[in-house]
């Protein structure tokens, strides 16, 4: 545990297109190299198709809905007790639940071979909102180690 002060975390501004900070994050999670403008392009050609595909509201909403979709709630962390690594499941802090959902989400979409990266992230979305494809099983499985590992809660601290 560090002996210095706390880091306080710094508000993110809401992006230039839509004023939302969910995309923002988004954007941020997609950048390379701190290319933003190049990012920026792939996240609002994918919420676009999302829109397109879907044929509903608002698209910031769709992202909203897809991320409730593959937001995990629990997780496992190793806890090491008296020479043994256990496998303890604790609740996970929501802006690590956000940030490990858009991490999974790019990188599931950069996985996808044969098309273009703002096409990728928007099938991806569209299976993220639809409760189908490889983010949402990821999710499920981090919830069924958790699941498994229950009879160690008891060593959370």
């Amino acid at each position: 545990m560090s002996r210095r002060r706390k880091a306080n975390k710094r508000p993110v501004a809401p992006d230039p297109l839509h004023g939302s900070p969910l995309v923002s994050t988004l954007v941020n999670s997609v950048m390379k190299d701190g290319k933003k403008s190049v990012a920026q392009r792939i996240v609002y050609g994918a919420i676009e198709k999302m829109a397109e595909k879907l044929e509903k509201g608002n698209p910031v909403e769709l992202v909203l809905g897809a991320l409730e979709n593959i937001r995990p709630k629990i997780e496992v962390k190793s806890r090491r007790v008296g020479g043994a690594t256990y496998q303890v499941p604790i609740e996970v802090p929501f802006e690590r639940q956000q940030s490990l959902a858009f991490r999974w989400v790019v990188k599931a979409a950069s996985s996808r071979k044969g098309s273009t990266m703002s096409e990728a992230l928007a099938n991806e979305l569209i299976d993220a909102y639809n409760n189908t494809g490889s983010v949402v099983k990821k999710r499920e499985e981090t919830h069924k180690m958790a699941q498994a590992n229950r009879a160690f809660a008891h060593l959370r601290w």
